[in-house]
């Protein structure tokens, strides 16, 4: 297009203040705001602008956009106003997907956080005294009882109970958490911060052990050095990345040590030729040079994976009863809550990460207290299938299969080709990463448009359904669909082959 004929194409682009007077925008002005609708206005103009100098559009192209201009003005409006973070679908099997926001929450958790977020509550307010209280205790006492199992955190063998922890390298200290006034938890913000309260709180200024094949990145390129670096506490590696035994753990005791740490490797494996110092030798090894043991869990469960047909996650409890001093772990991967970082063990350590100063900085708000007490309760009832992420891995792969062929019963094209076959699930969230869940997927695919372009046409539905690629086809598995999405996917499927 000649510089003349753009000239005259940008000549006959409105002013801002010439649509403003238009009937259509004014009518937005009047219910929007105007100094909103102005911005809109001037956006749509602006790209007006941006089409005609890139030779986008021509006179006849630059009509039909121009007739357009009220409507392109409400389309702007309602992306300004609109909210940016909106519910999806999440068809992809993963189900503890760290980008679609991990653990979705139960019924009762929503609820509870919708009773006391629109009123006042008793966060930090003691309603027998009248006076301030604090904000742990609406789910202190229901970890003691999850923790407790029936009573008591059972004694490690052969160990016996103590008060005190002595630190340096000589001497001997006495035994791990015995009964349930012994155990006490807190909550922060995630378990980054869960990990970090705890190493500044035992260990700044002294040495960390830990061994080279734990030393994780946990997400985001947070690494575990660097979330130890920023504590305070100097990291001391041993062993080898795929070997570690206890007695690198004894050799590296020195007068500046000042915890043992252990990481559970939640987000990957090492197999072939290794070699990982047990929870029990490390316990023994820690009562016995009077050191605390503390292990990041990550996920962290309350209850017990293996009926879930899940391996190698072990339970907040289990590490407790071994006699692990500090565990840290997260509310929302398989605890199923909202997110959180909790800090579960020894009432003395514990209490002292309470004092420290960075637990005010770390410390979460009403709404996730409200949200994880109800979960707690669930546990607390055994009522698991309250929980969405235990209900979701507690399905059959009948049962998603027998939704899934429901669904190819209510698609009827003849451009989509829609099919049931196997497939696996995972956990995700960093959780479980060798444990698979058979089930059942949807396989797609459209003769006028190609996998990629089905699956964007999908994530532009309303809400947005989010699939996976694999092979040319799409792929969607009802493991993490809600029942009552099944109708919604099944609408966008007949819309998109229409």
């Amino acid at each position: 297009m000649k510089s003349a004929a753009k000239s005259e194409l940008f000549r006959r682009l409105p002013s801002v203040d010439e649509l403003l007077r238009t009937a259509a925008v004014a009518e937005l002005a009047a219910s929007s705001g105007s100094a909103t609708v102005t911005d809109a206005a001037r956006a749509v103009v602006g790209r007006l602008r941006e089409e005609i100098a890139s030779g986008l559009l021509d006179e006849q192209s630059l009509d039909v956009a121009l007739a357009g201009v009220p409507g392109a003005i409400e389309q702007q409006l309602r992306r300004m106003l609109g909210y940016s973070l909106c519910a999806v679908i999440n068809a992809t099997g993963v189900i503890l997907h760290t980008n679609l926001g991990r653990a979705p929450l139960g019924a009762a958790a929503i609820e509870r956080v919708r009773e006391t977020s629109a009123v006042y509550s008793n966060l930090e307010f003691e309603l027998e005294t009248g006076e301030r209280g604090k904000r742990d205790v609406h789910v202190e006492r229901l970890f003691r009882r999850l923790l407790s199992d029936e009573g008591a955190v059972a004694r490690a063998a052969g160990l016996r109970p103590f008060d005190t922890l002595r630190a340096g390298s000589g001497g001997t200290a006495e035994a791990a958490v015995s009964t349930r006034a012994d155990v006490s938890t807190i909550v922060v913000n995630n378990n980054a911060a869960a990990v970090l309260l705890a190493l500044n709180t035992l260990a700044e200024g002294g040495e960390v052990i830990v061994s080279r094949g734990e030393l994780v990145e946990i997400g985001g390129s947070f690494r575990i050095p660097d979330v130890m670096a920023k504590s305070g506490a100097i990291l001391r590696e041993v062993g080898t990345t795929n070997r570690t035994r206890v007695a690198d753990y004894e050799r590296a005791i020195n007068e500046r040590t000042r915890l043992l740490l252990r990481v559970h490797r939640s987000n990957f494996e090492i197999t072939g030729f290794t070699e990982q110092a047990s929870i029990a030798e490390l316990v023994e090894l820690a009562r016995r040079r009077g050191l605390p043991l503390m292990e990041d869990l990550g996920s962290g469960a309350l209850v017990d994976l293996q009926s879930f047909g899940i391996s190698g996650e072990p339970s907040v409890l289990d590490s407790l009863r071994s006699g692990v001093d500090v565990v840290t772990y997260s509310g929302d991967k398989l605890l199923g809550g909202p997110q959180a970082g909790l800090i579960s063990g020894r009432r003395e350590l514990v209490s002292r990460m309470r004092a420290n100063s960075l637990f005010r900085a770390l410390r979460v708000d009403k709404l996730t207290y409200a949200a994880l007490e109800a979960t707690l309760l669930a546990y607390v009832k055994h009522n698991h299938d309250a929980i969405p992420t235990l209900r979701m891995m507690r399905l059959t792969k009948e049962e998603i299969g027998r939704r899934a062929q429901a669904m190819t019963g209510q698609v009827k094209s003849s451009k989509l080709k829609v099919e049931v076959i196997d497939g696996d699930s995972v956990i995700g969230g960093g959780a479980a990463p060798s444990s698979v869940l058979p089930t059942r997927l949807l396989a797609l695919s459209c003769e006028d448009l190609g996998a990629d372009e089905l699956a964007a046409r999908l994530r532009a539905s309303d809400p947005p359904i989010i699939t996976r690629v694999e092979e040319g086809r799409v792929l969607l598995d009802l493991r993490t669909v809600f029942p009552e999405q099944d109708g919604m996917i099944a609408a966008a499927l007949h819309r998109i082959a229409a």
